[in-house]
């Protein structure tokens, strides 16, 4: 029987108590956790965190079971993730003194769907800072969220937790998803490392892209240039 007993769900103070104490142990234990802290209710507040957790709530699989992974990961139950390419492993405290060790995977982008998405992005990347800030055009913000765009869908997701919950997500999965939210905050280029991309490739053929085009104008005549007579005329020169 877990410290919380079977028979109810605990309270957000219970967990994160709890939380802190498990990860108090582990520090004493030479253990080096990443947790996952959330100050205030918004979960993420960068574009990419936020878009992170607005592309779980797209997707009506995952409904039933998001709310209380909100709660969880509010509750800072998220005591350790780790974010490497194509993979999540967290651990997150639940109705045992033990935590729990989740294992998402999640399909990388492969170049071939990645090459039309960065051909859409020719010369509306200024530089790479604006992309790791999120500060880039709308219609890029709409591209790589669609279907087909850089953010994964609930078949490109694979789980599992250790808890006993046999439901198809768990509130500890749920609670990890929207912890990489979290994370994206203050590392947006993990979300790159994530999805397999090579962001460094990226930038770089969106921006070669942008000058292409810029030279390729520097070539056709421009309609605000005025031919001789017309400068002639503006001077009085006869």
């Amino acid at each position: 029987m877990g410290f919380y007993g079977y028979y109810r769900q605990p309270t957000v103070a219970e967990i994160r108590s709890q939380a802190e104490k498990t990860i108090r142990n582990a520090k004493k234990k030479g253990m080096i956790w990443e947790p996952v802290i959330i100050d205030g209710k918004k979960i993420a507040t960068s574009w990419w965190g936020d878009a992170w957790c607005k592309n779980l709530e797209r997707y009506a699989d995952y409904g039933n079971r998001l709310e209380r992974g909100r709660k969880y990961v509010r509750a800072c139950a998220v005591v350790d993730l780790q974010i490497s390419e194509g993979k999540v492993n967290s651990k997150v405290i639940g109705s045992s003194t033990k935590p729990y060790e989740i294992e998402i995977n999640i399909n990388p982008l492969s170049k071939e769907k990645i090459r039309p998405i960065i051909k859409k992005c020719s010369g509306k990347l200024a530089n790479a800072e604006a992309l790791i800030a999120g500060k880039f055009p709308d219609e890029l913000k709409e591209l790589f969220i669609e279907k087909g765009g850089l953010f994964p869908t609930p078949k490109e997701i694979d789980f599992d937790c250790s808890c006993p919950d046999w439901a198809d997500m768990c509130k500890h999965v749920a609670a990890s998803l929207y912890g990489v939210g979290a994370r994206l905050d203050k590392n947006p280029v993990l979300f790159f490392t994530l999805r397999g991309i090579d962001i460094s490739e990226f930038i770089d053929a969106a921006l070669a892209n942008r000058v292409e085009t810029m030279l390729e104008n520097a070539d056709s005549k421009s309609s605000r240039i005025m031919d001789k007579n017309e400068i002639d005329g503006l001077f009085g020169v006869l």
